[in-house]
C-alpha cells in the first residue's frame, strides 16, 4: 500500500508523517497538492501545519482545492483518510468528518502532551488498543475545540464515531483534562465510513522510540487495518 501524505503550502507534518509511517512499515510519500492524488494511493492522510497561513479560518482554503475534492471521492469508495491537525480542520471543512474545530478556549496556541481515551476500539484507527485504553499524545494547535450542535454531536454519540476523547491519565474525563474546551472532550471522531478519520493529537510524533512514547503507533497502523478490511 502506498499512503499518500498531501502537502499544502503551510504544511510541517508532512516529513514527519511519512517517516512515521515508513517506520511502520508503511509505504508513504508526499505529494504536493497541486499534483492531485496519485491514481495508486491506497491512503491519503492530511497532515497538520497550517495550510494557507490559516487564512480566513483553519483549514477552510486547502478544504476547496481539487486535491481535497479528489480525496473526498476516494473516501466514498473506501479509501482510508485520516486528518490530523490541520488536516482534521480540513477534513471537517470538506465534510469528511461532520462538526468543526474553532479557537481553543484558551484563544492561545497549545503545544503540550495530552492524554486521550479510546471510546470505540472496532474501527481501523483503534483496532491496536482495547476500549477505555488512555493514550498520551502531543498537541500543538490554536484552534482545536471541537464543536457540533446538539443534533450532530448526539448522532455522533449514538452511532459510535466518538473515536477519542480528552481525560486525565487515569482516563477521566474531566474539564480539567480538555485543554481546549472541546464539546464532550473530543478528540477524534469517525466520517460517515469508519476508514475515514480525523482528529487533533498527533500519533506521528508519539511513533518512532526516540521521541518519547509510541502510543500513536496503533493509530497509524489504521491505514493497513483498513485496506485489510476492504
Amino acid at each position: 500500500m502506498t499512503v499518500a501524505v498531501i502537502q499544502f503550502g503551510g504544511s510541517n507534518c508532512d516529513r514527519d508523517s511519512v517517516r512515521a509511517l515508513s517506520h511502520l512499515g508503511i509505504d508513504a510519500e508526499r505529494v504536493w497538492y497541486e499534483d492531485g492524488l496519485p491514481d495508486d494511493a491506497t491512503g491519503v492522510m492530511l497532515p497538520g501545519g497550517f495550510s494557507y497561513g490559516d487564512y480566513l479560518r483553519a483549514g477552510v482554503m486547502a478544504a476547496r482545492t481539487p486535491v481535497v475534492a479528489a480525496v473526498r471521492e476516494a473516501a466514498s469508495e473506501g479509501v482510508p483518510v485520516l486528518g490530523v491537525c490541520n488536516g482534521a480542520q480540513i477534513g471537517c471543512e470538506a465534510g469528511l468528518t461532520p462538526g468543526a474545530f474553532t479557537v481553543n478556549r484558551s484563544a492561545r496556541f497549545q503545544c503540550e502532551r495530552v492524554h486521550v481515551r479510546v471510546e470505540n476500539a472496532d474501527t481501523p484507527w483503534t483496532r491496536a488498543y482495547d476500549e477505555g485504553d488512555v493514550l498520551e499524545l502531543p498537541i500543538a494547535h490554536g484552534e482545536g475545540r471541537f464543536e457540533a450542535d446538539d443534533e450532530t454531536y448526539d448522532r455522533l454519540v449514538d452511532e459510535d464515531r466518538i473515536l477519542l476523547r480528552y481525560c486525565d491519565a487515569d482516563g477521566t474525563v474531566t474539564d480539567d483534562a480538555n485543554p481546549n474546551g472541546s464539546r464532550g472532550s473530543v478528540a477524534g471522531v469517525l466520517g460517515d465510513r469508519e476508514t475515514v478519520a480525523v482528529m487533533m493529537p498527533h500519533p506521528e510524533r508519539a511513533t518512532l522510540p526516540d521521541l518519547d512514547g509510541t502510543d500513536g503507533a496503533g493509530l497509524l497502523r489504521g491505514f493497513e487495518a483498513a485496506l485489510a478490511a476492504v
